[in-house]
């Protein structure tokens, strides 16, 4: 009876304990999400404020006393909104699409063929890793002025077509796939872009998802390299038409709130669209089989 009585008091005691634990860990989970989460919320709140409410006291006042939404309608009648977001889009999708498909065509040599200095090749693409993209501007803004390609999409989309780590990605991808489906392949007459295409692409989706999240918010909220190779305002991005909007309206924080929260929609939709897709596509390739 005392020995069941005992064993009860522990087991008891290891439920609390455990129960503890995890309220500590979701209350501090529960802390980081809101610290996170204030500028956001700060910012919609700016956006939705009537022009007599005062954005600036302390301590802030959340919660709107008028919300309106004229602050939206007010940022796409301020300078040319659709003519900045065609560019954008046509600049994210171009550039998403060939870093997908350029990083693919680099990692599955890397991968899946056998040649001398593979792991070399490879060592030094992660290299350029290290090295900012701010000390290769001059060069490659030189090169793009020598070829002609300031004021255009492919001046924006070119330089970004393919990146390190897209390569190591989607060779971590290809890696973890077993051999023989290429020895099967190989045996049915298949060659090895046919293996590429029909094979390895569809069993790296989760990886090559994960690269399309990754690629699209870079490109879409790409800032530096479009304000220095274009200088022609209707080819502007939407980045650089909210700069030239805080720069007309620096005293009116609603107008710029609301572009910001703009121009964040469409990447904060694509990750939640693929969202299930981009933790699988982490993981690929962290466990060796």
């Amino acid at each position: 009876m005392a020995l069941t009585t005992a064993k009860n008091q522990k087991t008891f005691s290891t439920t609390v304990m455990n129960f503890t634990k995890k309220l500590l860990l979701y209350i501090l989970l529960t802390l980081v999400a809101l610290f996170m989460l204030g500028p956001f919320i700060w910012l919609i709140s700016t956006a939705l404020k009537s022009g007599g409410e005062n954005i600036f006291q302390y301590p802030p006042q959340l919660i709107p006393e008028q919300v309106t939404f004229s602050n939206f309608v007010g940022v796409m009648d301020a300078f040319p909104f659709w003519t900045y977001l065609l560019n954008s889009v046509i600049v994210t999708i171009l550039t998403v699409i060939l870093n997908v498909l350029f990083c693919s065509l680099a990692a599955y040599p890397l991968a899946r063929m056998k040649f001398k200095g593979k792991n070399l090749i490879f060592i030094l693409i992660l290299s350029t890793m290290m090295i900012p993209f701010q000390l290769l501007m001059i060069p490659v803004y030189e090169l793009a002025l020598s070829l002609g390609l300031d004021n255009t999409y492919a001046g924006m989309i070119l330089p970004q077509i393919t990146t390190a780590f897209g390569v190591f990605l989607m060779r971590q991808a290809f890696m973890v796939i077993p051999y023989e489906l290429d020895e099967s392949a190989r045996m049915d007459g298949a060659n090895r872009f046919q293996i590429w295409l029909r094979i390895l692409m569809p069993l790296a989706k989760p990886s090559m998802l994960t690269l399309t999240v990754f690629t699209f918010i870079f490109a879409w909220g790409d800032f530096l390299w479009p304000l220095i190779i274009i200088s022609d305002q209707d080819m502007f991005t939407l980045t650089l038409g909210l700069d030239m909007l805080s720069g007309t309206f620096s005293s009116d924080w609603r107008l710029i709130a609301a572009g910001a929260i703009i121009s964040m929609l469409p990447a904060i939709v694509v990750f939640l669209f693929l969202q299930k897709y981009f933790i699988g596509g982490l993981m690929k390739g962290a466990v060796k089989e």
